[in-house]
């Protein structure tokens, strides 16, 4: 019986430990987001991994045209703005424990769309499969 409890208990700690990833996205109401065409993905100023890059790269293979750059205004009209914070953590190496996308209408800055994907140290994937994830429920959401 002993080890049993044991086992168990084990269990339990090995999931609190290791956490879940999540996977969320929202519109906001009435937005179609199949009229989105062109994006322009701006770069957070502390960004040293170039995650814009990332980003506009998955646009693109997504069938979309994006362009990326440190503006907060785009050098040709698009139809989406795209924003993004990313959240980095240590164990053992360094990894994105966190990233955050929004589509933002590019004359009021209004939030179009928005996806997170967290995912823990056991669970880590690269940024191009984060931003990948992220992107495909973001417009899945349509």
């Amino acid at each position: 019986m002993k080890a049993i409890i044991q086992t168990a208990l084990l269990a339990v700690i090995l999931l609190l430990i290791t956490g879940c990833a999540t996977m969320e996205a929202s519109k906001a109401p009435g937005v179609d987001l199949t009229r989105l065409k062109t994006f322009y993905v701006q770069k957070l100023p502390a960004d040293q991994r170039e995650i814009e890059t990332i980003i506009s790269d998955q646009l693109n293979a997504m069938g979309y045209r994006s362009t990326y750059g440190i503006s907060d205004k785009p050098p040709a009209e698009v139809d989406a703005i795209v924003t993004y914070q990313d959240r980095w953590m240590w164990d053992i190496t360094m990894y994105m424990l966190q990233l955050n996308i929004q589509l933002r209408d590019p004359k009021t800055g209004m939030i179009l769309a928005s996806g997170q994907s967290l995912r823990p140290s056991l669970q880590r994937k690269s940024p191009q499969e984060m931003a990948a994830e992220v992107l495909n429920e973001i417009f899945k959401k349509n």
